[in-house]
């Protein structure tokens, strides 16, 4: 018979506490998330759920109750136009900002990472300085801009006798909106670009340049088809970030008429809570968002995700 090595009986229990380590970890990651992810959704669709029933002319104690309702704020939600209304300017709004967002962002990453180009420190801070600026903040310095009473560059045009358009009102309205989220956003999907232009072998660029590739064919056929899963990922985040638009049309709205308190979806859901008190149906709406952004976020990458393994099939 073996004799039992000594020591490892003693050393045996310490794998209980080695196991219970990365719990241990994970526990501040997991609480933060209960409490203000998992809890809040949770909440927002009870109060979904919920409505308030008010008997005779709503006053004294127990005149409001909170019932149960079910589906039927879903249902108005839904069929909201004013809800529809802002899905439709959000949709216009998006088709301005994210062609010409990505597009500037990819043609200043592959300028930054040409050979010849000088000063591409300073290129990158520059470009990527209005992503650091709050969005609160740069519609108010735009709004600024905008506003014919106050705008040096209208002041400009006047001095030239030049016409002075109207950036706030009718459809330049969503030009002027488009350029503050082009402005800010910008600089961050040309970082991700380029640290992705950046990972490329250099023995790829010296092959092509030997097969007698100008320097527009190597970005053209070797840059943008390798830095494709970048541009999905910051399609995927244009996306997303179309769809959550608020604080643009919001600083806005004090310096035009032409911006309604129902713009966005977002601002419906903001004035059905604070300005009309209905929190039950603000709180559907905002479920109905949330779903509709899931289901196009879940459904894009699905999409992408399929395109990616035809391309490794073939």
């Amino acid at each position: 018979m073996t004799r039992p090595v000594k020591g490892v009986a003693a050393r045996a229990p310490r794998r209980g506490p080695r196991r219970g380590a990365p719990y241990a970890f994970l526990a501040p990651a997991i609480v933060l998330f209960l409490l203000f992810f998992a809890l809040p959704i949770g909440y927002a669709i009870h109060l979904s759920l919920r409505t308030v029933e008010v008997q005779g002319l709503g006053l004294g104690s127990g005149a409001r109750q909170e019932v149960w309702a079910g589906l039927a704020n879903y249902t108005d939600a839904i069929g909201d136009p004013e809800l529809l209304d802002g899905a439709l300017r959000v949709a216009v709004y998006g088709l301005i900002v994210v062609p010409v967002m990505l597009g500037l962002a990819l043609v200043f990453a592959l300028l930054l990472d040409a050979e010849r180009v000088r000063g591409r420190r300073a290129g990158r801070l520059l470009i990527f300085l209005p992503y650091a600026i709050p969005g609160v903040i740069a519609a108010l310095l735009w709004g600024f801009l905008y506003l014919p009473s106050v705008s040096p560059l209208h002041r400009a045009l006047d001095a030239l006798g030049l016409p002075e358009p109207d950036l706030l009102g009718g459809n330049a309205l969503y030009l002027a909106l488009a350029n503050i989220a082009v402005w800010g956003g910008t600089g961050f999907n040309m970082i991700v670009i380029h640290t992705s232009l950046r990972a490329i072998p250099a023995e790829l660029y010296e092959a092509a340049r030997l097969d007698g590739a100008s320097p527009l064919q190597i970005a053209l056929r070797v840059k943008i088809p390798l830095v494709t899963p970048s541009l999905v990922l910051t399609f995927f985040f244009s996306i997303i970030a179309t769809l959550q638009v608020f604080s643009e049309p919001t600083t806005l709205r004090p310096l035009t008429n032409s911006v309604p308190t129902t713009w966005s979806p977002l601002m419906k859901v903001y004035q059905d809570a604070f300005g009309t008190g209905d929190i039950h149906s603000a709180a559907a709406t905002a479920v109905v968002i949330a779903v509709v952004t899931l289901a196009l976020s879940f459904g894009f990458l699905r999409a992408a995700g399929a395109r990616a393994r035809q391309g490794e099939a073939r």
